[in-house]
């Protein structure tokens, strides 16, 4: 017997629209236009039913990080860390690190197939630009070897997907070349690159760009840089939407700019999901104070943030609640070439997200099953 949900309003991944969901076999079957007559069980809700949200860029979840000490029960960690706030597709995000901890966890990605709401692995460096490390540890940065090559190769085969963030000045157009065509999504960031740069890039096959002004060239009137090149092409672009990473007017500038391809990233860490104030990362002390994350010299070292807090952050900002999910659901499945996730249609797989009218998560359905989320502030 199919599953009917009623009584929210349905936001498909791009517009919303009024009725109910019929669920069958953990699929969406159909959606119901208002006063349709019904066959099977209803389960009345209230609030948003929207597609479960996805986050490419998640750098640790419940009080975990991952790291190269990564084994399959620290993606399991993650993704059970990260369905309990509402998300429930994650690529779990290493960044840079020694060759050999990316090998391992590379191997842990693959072990870790098939664990619910695994999308795969974002690589963000080692192959980054030192001059816009960020928080990334400056001498484990270098450029990309053909043993780094053959590596991602071979990962491209293993795993579900693979983003790679990098520099264009630590990786040869064949080389961006080379990962394109094995299917591996190369983002840039990291990287102090002039427009022209970017573009040879984008040529090359790189599609998409990672955490949208942060530890990247300046956006100048002269010279656009990796900014200016993001918001005048087509090429999704991630953003971080807790007001500290980018101000608010920023945002707004860029939504502006760029109508489609921008989409959210939290960018967070082991405390998602915690109380936890503190942490490590590659040995290095982490400080949670005043809604951000921070190494001991005050430089941001990913964000104190969650998806449905960005997009909650989003429409204060001024985004319509329309675009502000689809940039947590619709937008980020198509930067990973997974157009089938985030949206809701026949034949879709039945993820979704209940959400308040003012955004707060407050259930999910896994394949049709549904589970009820802690209360959150």
């Amino acid at each position: 017997m199919p599953l009917i949900l009623r009584g929210a309003r349905i936001f498909d991944g791009f517009s919303f629209r009024e009725g109910a969901l019929v669920l069958r076999d953990g699929q969406v079957a159909e959606i119901l236009p208002p006063g349709a007559a019904t066959v099977g069980p209803v389960e009345e809700i209230e609030g948003i039913l929207a597609p479960g949200l996805i986050d490419l860029q998640v750098n640790g979840s419940g009080g975990v990080t991952l790291d190269g000490t990564a084994t399959p029960a620290t993606f399991s960690r993650i993704c059970d860390s990260q369905e309990a706030l509402g998300v429930l597709h994650v690529l779990p995000t290493l960044i840079t690190d020694r060759p050999e901890a990316v090998a391992r966890v590379i191997e842990a990605a693959r072990d870790a197939a098939g664990t619910p709401g695994l999308l795969g692995l974002h690589l963000e460096g080692p192959h980054l630009d030192p001059a816009r490390k960020g928080a990334h540890d400056g001498s484990l940065i270098r450029p990309m070897q053909e043993a780094d090559l053959a590596l991602y190769l071979a990962a491209a085969r293993a795993l579900p997907r693979l983003m790679l963030t990098l520099s264009p000045a630590a990786a040869s157009t064949r080389q961006i070349a080379a990962l394109a065509a094995a299917g591996i999504v190369v983002s840039l960031g990291h990287t102090d690159c002039t427009m022209a740069e970017a573009r040879a890039a984008f040529a090359a096959g790189a599609a998409c760009v990672t955490h949208l002004f942060n530890a990247m060239s300046a956006l100048g009137h002269r010279e656009p840089g990796l900014p200016g090149a993001a918001l005048t092409s087509a090429v999704p672009t991630g953003l971080i939407a807790d007001g500290r990473h980018v101000a608010p007017e920023v945002i707004r500038i860029a939504l502006a700019a760029k109508p489609e391809g921008l989409f959210l990233v939290s960018d967070c860490m082991a405390v998602a999901g915690t109380d936890l104030d503190e942490f490590e990362l590659n040995g290095r002390r982490i400080l949670r104070r005043d809604g951000q994350l921070t190494l001991a010299s005050g430089t941001l070292a990913g964000a104190d943030l969650t998806l449905p807090a960005a997009i909650r952050n989003l429409v204060r900002f001024g985004a319509p609640a329309e675009r502000a999910l689809a940039m947590a659901t619709s937008a980020p499945a198509r930067a990973m070439g997974r157009p089938e996730l985030g949206r809701i249609a026949p034949g879709t797989p039945a993820d979704l997200v209940l959400l308040t009218p003012d955004l707060h998560p407050t259930a999910i359905w896994r394949a049709g099953v549904r589970r009820d989320l802690p209360s959150r502030p």
